[in-house]
């Protein structure tokens, strides 16, 4: 059965509907309100912490996908640098570094201006999306930050690793 399939409503709500995916799939998750739920995301380098809030101000669906890195002060020039090319490879969403938090975080946001309804399946995608991006991403910066290789070495790998896989 396909996912949109029990949301044949128009007044569905956003988080109703992520609430219902993950719910699907299994991940841990928690309504912390009504307009903002966050999970827990399995991947094969880390679990991604996930969270999808729906501001009706905006009419956007955003999602904040992160996960931990601390890298070592000397190597934030390099992690910047490791930004500008990974984000030149998205084609939705940005990765960005929390350096307070000392978290990476890939986000993205729907606009769904004039009413617009996200399905179920774009949602899935889009939290797909950000899994994969850091799945992908991962390696290349765990490469230039504590592999001590170069910016353009390590996306090599992202980008190798990648086309790989079938």
């Amino acid at each position: 059965m396909a996912l949109s399939e029990d949301f044949m409503q128009d007044d569905i709500h956003p988080i109703d509907i992520v609430e219902h995916i993950a719910a699907h799939h299994d991940w841990d998750f928690d309504r912390i309100a009504d307009d903002q739920i966050a999970m827990a995301v399995e991947g094969q380098w880390r679990t991604y912490s996930i969270t999808l809030a729906w501001s009706d101000y905006d009419e956007t669906l955003r999602m904040v996908c992160t996960f931990e890195m601390e890298p070592p002060e000397d190597r934030l020039p390099v992690l910047y640098e490791m930004l500008n090319g990974v984000n030149d490879q998205c084609w939705a969403g940005a990765f960005t570094f929390w350096a307070e938090q000392k978290m990476m975080v890939y986000r993205y946001g729907l606009v769904l201006a004039g009413g617009g309804i996200a399905s179920a399946e774009q949602i899935d995608t889009m939290i797909k999306a950000a899994v994969m991006s850091a799945e992908r991403y991962y390696p290349a910066f765990q490469l230039a930050v504590w592999g001590k290789r170069s910016p353009k070495e390590a996306l090599q790998i992202a980008i190798a690793e990648a086309y790989g896989r079938a």
